[in-house]
């Protein structure tokens, strides 16, 4: 055993801790909701026209977002995939990252900006006499803001299972002169297949617990999700029967997605393969090509015009201005504070589960109860999953409601949910890191016994530095442009970035909404940037 007793020990009780506060936290805000009304009136309640009319909504926008996503996803893959030697591919690829580490604000005004009703897109269809073709409210919306933000995370996704096919496999289809079609059909839909439902499922999951995006485009009553319901019946109604209800209702919901996805088969190997670089056969001919070129650039200018709109509509606006406003600094403090705090509890609670996992792990198999608190600590992280920010920030506000002043207590809820909110990403880039970093280093630290503090400041804190910058940047950058749990909480007295450029959106102040914008949006892409810098370990690169 590389571990002592006392380190043994330590881990396990850490881990079991965290595990113990997680729970704790969920819990207690489940049980307020289901104590907070009758399981009769519960009842009742779901099977309203108004609550059967909402979980339609959310079910059918999770699944047409799902399969657009998903549509336009495999073409564009696919292009990337056959054009190796594309001019700018690679910056077409970090483009499709950029929507995943940019605030959801930020993109829906980006969009607002293209296909509004004064939008680019809207502005330059009406000199052909098209009165708004594309409405940027309601269905269609949505819809376009969920593509908009999935399908760039589909393609890549998709990307990284065509990369993984065995160059073998192209020499073959190149020896037999097998032309696109039935490249696609033996090759790449093979390998796309085994890939798709994983992906379809992680979407549909994302589309159906969506908050922001159909807050800002939902238009009205008849576009609503299950989330901004809760928050509606809450913020404007105040009927906490039918928060409750709707909260244990998106519980329901996304067990039985997190359910089906459990079910999913996992992709399949493609086989043995000497490596040898191959170009492709199919993306050789003049046709390929410009069909790839024509795929790209629309794909391309799909998503960079909304972020250039962004950009444009921020430094039109009076930026001294909104630098000169106590509300910005008030805001951007508040902002800063609950991001650090919300990182660094992330981190802490991740680091602790990590170790008490690799913990078990020397400790063997052991017994039932061993393996059930091994498996619990790895499932820990994917609660928020389970119970969204916005359930849990319903809950806590019913249980503190009677108890106390929800506002004086309102931040720290807020840090303590985006740091769930961000665990489970938190945790997958640590404990890959984590795990090989041990592996070694650990029979040499114990050589020298080198251990505790020594260990963590000469050995661990050097060699994890890089991954654990990565995961404590990406989780501040979620957390400071997250407006879910904020949108509950927000008041005069309370602001938040977020929460104050959406404010400026509702009181027509959109010139100000803009610059705050470009401010948020620039101050998350840096973070996000921040954690990416500087050499690669290479037990990262291994498992990153």
């Amino acid at each position: 055993m590389l571990l002592t007793k006392a380190e043994m020990r330590r881990a396990m009780l850490g881990g079991a801790a965290s595990l113990a506060g997680i729970i704790a936290f969920v819990g207690l805000a489940v049980l307020a909701l289901l104590l907070s009304s009758g399981g009769s009136s519960i009842l009742a309640t779901v099977f309203e026209p108004y609550i059967l009319r909402i979980l339609r909504f959310t079910l059918l926008q999770a699944v047409l977002s799902t399969a657009l996503s998903i549509v336009f996803a495999i073409p564009v893959a696919q292009a990337l995939a056959r054009q190796q030697h594309f001019p700018g591919r690679i910056w077409i690829i970090r483009l499709m990252a950029v929507p995943m580490g940019l605030p959801v604000l930020i993109g829906a005004l980006g969009l607002i900006g293209i296909w509004g009703r004064q939008g680019i897109m809207n502005s330059a269809l009406l000199k052909f006499g098209l009165a708004e073709p594309v409405s940027i409210y309601g269905l269609s919306g949505i819809l376009l803001a969920h593509v908009f933000f999935n399908m760039p995370l589909a393609a890549r996704l998709m990307l990284a299972a065509l990369d993984r096919v065995p160059s073998e496999y192209w020499l073959m289809a190149s020896g037999l002169g097998m032309r696109s079609g039935s490249t696609f059909r033996f090759i790449e839909w093979p390998v796309l297949r085994s890939v798709v439902p994983g992906i379809a499922g992680l979407i549909f999951m994302l589309c159906a617990t969506s908050f922001t995006l159909v807050l800002m485009l939902g238009g009205g009553p008849a576009a609503t999700t299950v989330e901004v319901a809760i928050y509606q019946s809450l913020r404007f109604d105040f009927d906490p029967g039918r928060a409750v209800t709707l909260s244990l209702l998106q519980i329901v919901l996304t067990s039985m997605i997190l359910g089906a996805l459990s079910l999913l088969p996992a992709p399949e190997d493609e086989g043995m393969t000497v490596g040898k670089p191959v170009r492709r056969p199919d993306g050789r001919l003049p046709g390929a090509r410009l069909a790839d070129s024509g795929v790209l650039l629309l794909a391309t200018l799909f998503l960079a015009f909304p972020l250039m709109s962004v950009v444009l509509a921020g430094l039109r606006s009076d930026l001294m201005k909104l630098l000169r406003e106590p509300i910005f600094w008030q805001s951007a403090a508040t902002s800063l504070a609950i991001s650090i705090s919300a990182a660094a509890l992330a981190l802490l609670i991740s680091m602790t589960l990590v170790s008490a996992r690799r913990a078990a792990l020397l400790r063997g198999s052991g017994t039932f109860g061993r393996r059930l608190l091994f498996a619990a600590m790895g499932g820990a992280s994917s609660l928020v999953l389970l119970v969204p920010p916005i359930v849990l920030a319903t809950g806590w506000f019913l249980a503190l409601r009677n108890l106390s002043d929800v506002s004086a207590v309102a931040p720290l809820l807020i840090v303590a949910i985006n740091a769930l909110m961000s665990l489970p990403f938190v945790m997958r880039v640590l404990e890959p890191a984590f795990i090989v970093h041990k592996h070694r280093t650990q029979k040499l630290a114990a050589s020298l016994g080198v251990t505790g503090w020594a260990r963590l400041r000469l050995i661990d804190t050097p060699a994890l530095f890089k991954p654990m910058l990565t995961a404590f940047s990406f989780a501040m950058a979620l957390s400071l442009g997250d407006l879910g749990a904020v949108a509950l909480f927000g008041s005069d007295g309370f602001v938040t970035l977020p929460w104050l450029v959406y404010s400026r959106m509702g009181s027509y102040r959109t010139n100000d909404a803009d610059g705050l914008a470009l401010i948020l949006g620039v101050a998350c892409l840096l973070l996000t940037i921040a954690g990416t810098m500087g050499p690669v370990r290479r037990e990262v690169a291994v498992h990153g």
